[in-house]
């Protein structure tokens, strides 16, 4: 049975091993994250190309997902290693202090602004939420704190305000040179870090486009913020990330599990793709195997409807990342044989706006209730395959195309392969048989099994396709109709 759910693994330097890269790819690895908080462009650049050549000796297609830094708020460093803050004492988040000269009284913090942002009453949450710090007062360029949680504290951890309503803009001066790195390495994804609003995920957009750069976009949902605009943010971007870590830390972990599904539901619903991450299989940084509550984690993100899950320090800095890819590999297998593989019919006042969208769902419709053991779709742009893959089905979608770059991009949609096809007649006949043989070739499909072909009538017109054709597989293949 092919795995629906996508697979996406952190690329570090415990993956730049090609032996390694191997197993992952080997394990069912779909897609790799290039993280622009860690190293420098000359790394991104080379371990994007390992990849795809590695891809490529084992007759795959990996996409690639540059994710930005972003405005990560964090404190800056201490003189003398790690401290220990003490509940109830004075700590002073210092704006003016230098990059090493913090202690346990102060620190200081990347973020000059952050005094304009925060005042008496307000929670701080440092790494991750461990810390916990309440604003007592705001002097020029220090932030007075009691510590509420206490605990070690080192250098460079993030900084969130309870509640979100940090003013930090989303795209940085870093990030527009990694813009230009990620288009250089033809980025397939382009993760845009702390967006608040669509502004920020459209300014993205057209930085990349001006660098070159033709890849999709990603909006990472991180802040409090961001889940005031999130449909408006869903409908700019081409894909949603929620990333639990940050945003956990502003909303809550009480509010996460349920603020997951509605993004999820959301970005289906809107025809947009959505990835879960942050520490789904943290424990296998060091471990073998996952705990049974990640597994849980996992499946339940499947049984959602995500179109991928993340591995993050598992893979990039962790002692296993084959075993962690073949971990989740099975997790969600073992989720979707429990999924409802049949779509249930909804009558909806939403029109059509293309003929092509036309032609995909009605597709995946008739394939549900047929008895369709594939779906092909020759695809320019990979619009196609995104719309059937909207729907739920246990039904294969082969993206078929020349492209490589669409091939790429539909690594990440949940449902659909990513096939290498041109087209070289203009004899529908003929390329139908192709079709078909290219499927057996594949063993997706065997004599007596129905397939649905899905085209256009002008080859090579992206958002052409307009035909739908049923046939058998073993028989004579008439021309389309």
């Amino acid at each position: 049975m092919l795995r629906r759910t996508k697979i996406i693994a952190t690329l570090g330097p415990a993956t730049d091993d090609p032996a390694v890269l191997d197993e992952m790819i080997q394990a069912g690895v779909d897609v790799v994250r290039v993280n622009f908080s860690h190293g420098g462009a000359e790394d991104h650049v080379r371990r994007a190309e390992t990849v795809r050549n590695r891809a490529r000796a084992h007759g795959r297609q990996i996409g690639v997902i540059a994710d930005l830094q972003g405005p990560k708020i964090r404190i800056e460093g201490f003189r003398d290693g790690a401290v220990t803050l003490r509940e109830g004492a004075r700590f002073v988040l210092d704006a003016s202090l230098g990059p090493r000269d913090g202690s346990e009284e102060r620190v200081g913090i990347t973020y000059k602004d952050l005094p304009g942002d925060v005042e008496r009453g307000d929670t701080l949450l440092l790494d991750d939420g461990r810390i916990v710090l309440w604003v007592d007062e705001v002097v020029g360029h220090e932030i007075v704190c009691r510590v509420v949680v206490g605990g070690e504290l080192s250098d460079s951890k993030g900084i969130n305000r309870q509640g979100g309503g940090l003013s930090a803009k989303a795209i940085t001066e870093k990030d527009r040179a990694d813009i230009r790195v990620a288009a250089e390495m033809q980025a397939d994804y382009l993760a845009v870090s702390f967006p608040r609003n669509a502004e920020d995920v459209q300014e993205a957009r057209e930085l990349f486009r001006a660098a070159g750069g033709e890849g999709g976009i990603i909006a990472k949902i991180e802040r409090a913020e961001a889940m005031e605009a999130i449909e408006d943010i869903i409908r700019t971007a081409d894909a949603v990330m929620i990333a639990r870590g940050d945003l956990g830390v502003e909303i809550g972990d009480a509010e996460l599990p349920g603020v997951q599904k509605r993004i999820i539901r959301l970005a289906r619903s809107m025809d947009k793709i959505a990835i879960t991450a942050t520490q789904m299989m943290q424990s296998m940084v060091e471990s073998q195997i996952p705990t049974r509550a990640e597994v849980f984690d996992v499946a339940n993100a499947v049984l959602d409807g995500t179109d991928a899950v993340m591995l993050s320090a598992e893979t990039a800095t962790g002692r296993y990342p084959a075993k962690a890819v073949a971990a989740m590999d099975r997790i969600c297998r073992g989720a979707e044989r429990q999924a409802d593989s049949v779509a249930v019919e909804r009558r909806s006042p939403v029109r059509f706006q293309r003929v092509d969208e036309a032609i995909a769902k009605a597709s995946i419709y008739t394939a549900n209730h047929l008895g369709v053991k594939a779906i092909a779709a020759l695809t320019e742009s990979g619009a196609t395959a995104l719309w059937m893959s909207r729907v739920t089905s246990g039904i294969p979608i082969y993206a078929m195309t020349r492209h490589v770059a669409t091939r790429r991009k539909v690594t990440l949609y949940r449902g659909v392969y990513p096939v290498s096809f041109d087209v070289t007649t203009t004899d529908h006949a003929t390329v139908n048989r192709e079709i078909v043989d290219e499927l057996v070739r594949r063993g997706a499909v065997r004599d007596g099994d129905l397939v649905i072909i899905t085209k256009g009538d002008l080859s090579g017109v992206a958002g052409g396709t307009n035909a739908m054709k049923i046939v058998r597989v073993g028989e004579l293949i008439g021309p389309a109709t």
